[in-house]
């Protein structure tokens, strides 16, 4: 085989065409394959890196719990809008019913937001 490196002041250097005289090989199963193969033919395996990473995928846990919570924060103004109501005129009535409009928008907040979420 002839010698291809030019030998400069004690240094082999190589050209650039030597590397690119050489076949290129699978990295996870050692085959052979062709300079420009994106994938190896016999494994599969990629001969490169992806330039991207996979979007990772979130987990949908909380779902049971806001649910839940939703549905609690809704009785509960349902209790105090009836409790306020049926106790007749008066402060305690007023503020009971004032807690329970605050309870009410404040599930139905939570439900928004989790509707938005959703859609991202």
């Amino acid at each position: 085989m002839k010698d291809r490196r030019q030998k400069t002041e004690g240094a082999f250097l190589l050209p650039s065409s030597f590397f690119y005289d050489l076949p290129m090989k699978c990295r996870q199963c050692g085959t052979e394959i062709a300079d420009k193969a994106i994938v190896c033919y016999r494994c599969g395996t990629a001969t490169t890196d992806p330039v991207r990473r996979p979007v990772q995928i979130r987990s949908r846990r909380g779902g049971l719990l806001s649910i839940v919570a939703f549905v609690v924060l809704l009785l509960l103004a349902l209790y105090l809008g009836m409790a306020g109501r049926s106790m007749g005129p008066g402060p305690e009535a007023t503020r009971l019913e004032t807690i329970a409009g605050v309870l009410t928008a404040v599930a139905l907040l939570s439900l928004v937001i989790r509707i938005v979420r959703r859609r991202r």
